[in-house]
């Protein structure tokens, strides 16, 4: 018989990051900052996109798909994180719980997704250049897109439909700051290996897959680059990419700190740090990423900020 106590629980408590009173505000507005930061980011890339006529491509079509995803994914997790910073603690529903944990899988399975399109868009630009506008069109490019937001949500969705079967006893303390799988999983008192199963899964499907197709995509693009003759030339095909690049291997490799860590127990506090990497980080540096690296953007911030100064 499990240690836990059986008796069923409605109400969970976040721990947080139980920060002194001498830090808690630091801490609160430095998140605070982060999470204004990450909106007005991603929303300008938004705009950007919609505003000029020079972005209404498939690459930037893609960015402001991305933007939206982080969006999403940033204010599933920092409101309510703000809240625990504050309190040193915070009290959701079992459903609350699972509901957050939803659009937290859906929105990170959805950006595994439109990485892969976005390098996919690049294997074309670069490695297919006679044939991209033909493959990659307004119609393949809307389709793509409803297709990844389609099976993202409805996929997680039949996952978390498992999860709410299962039977959660106390105790319903977690010494986390949102509800990521393994926290949900420990409170339960049910047999888990499904819904374990259904995880690995998912994981093959919108993880492992998708980063090998990046991963061939650029095997491609790279040996493409390496044909041309000037250095110049090499250079100027190669920026075309380097921004979805360092994007890629800030999104894959802060998942693989987080799930890679092995072992529980005092591990799982080491896991509840690196988790802010990939769910406070990255839709962070995303949209200074693309801003920093990209001349077109660039330039669209200076007309932008011309026309306002006028």
């Amino acid at each position: 018989m499990d240690e836990k106590n059986m008796t069923a629980i409605t109400v969970i408590h976040l721990l947080g990051f139980q920060t002194s009173k001498n830090v808690t505000f630091v801490v609160f507005f430095l998140f605070l900052m982060f999470y204004c930061t990450t909106i007005c980011g991603n929303l300008l890339i938004i705009i950007m996109v919609s505003y000029s006529k020079t972005l209404h491509s498939p690459m930037y079509f893609f960015l402001s798909q991305l933007s939206v995803s982080d969006m999403l994914l940033i204010t599933d997790v920092v409101p309510n994180m703000l809240h625990a910073v504050l309190e040193n603690t915070t009290i959701m529903t079992v459903s609350d719980c699972i509901t957050q944990f939803y659009f937290f899988a859906a929105t990170e399975s959805l950006e595994c997704l439109l990485l892969t399109v976005m390098s996919y868009d690049r294997y074309l630009a670069i490695c297919k250049p006679l044939h991209y506008t033909l493959l990659m069109n307004h119609q393949f490019c809307l389709i793509t897109v409803i297709t990844s937001w389609s099976f993202s949500f409805l996929l997680v969705l039949i996952y978390i439909l498992t999860i709410s079967k299962l039977q959660f006893c106390g105790p319903n303390v977690v010494d986390h700051f949102f509800c990521d799988l393994d926290p949900i999983l420990q409170l339960s008192c049910s047999d888990t290996t499904i819904v374990q199963l259904e995880a690995t899964i998912l994981s093959v499907i919108f993880g492992v897959i998708p980063f090998i197709v990046i991963i061939v995509s650029y095997v491609y693009i790279i040996v493409t680059i390496f044909e041309i003759p000037s250095i110049t030339g090499r250079q100027k095909v190669f920026s075309t990419c380097s921004s979805h690049l360092t994007v890629v291997f800030i999104f894959y490799g802060t998942m693989f700190c987080v799930y890679l860590v092995p072992g529980r127990g005092q591990s799982l506090n080491i896991t509840k740090y690196f988790s802010l990497l990939y769910t406070v980080l990255t839709p962070l540096m995303n949209p200074i990423i693309y801003s920093l690296r990209n001349k077109d953007l660039k330039k669209v911030v200076r007309k932008i900020i011309n026309n306002l100064s006028f």
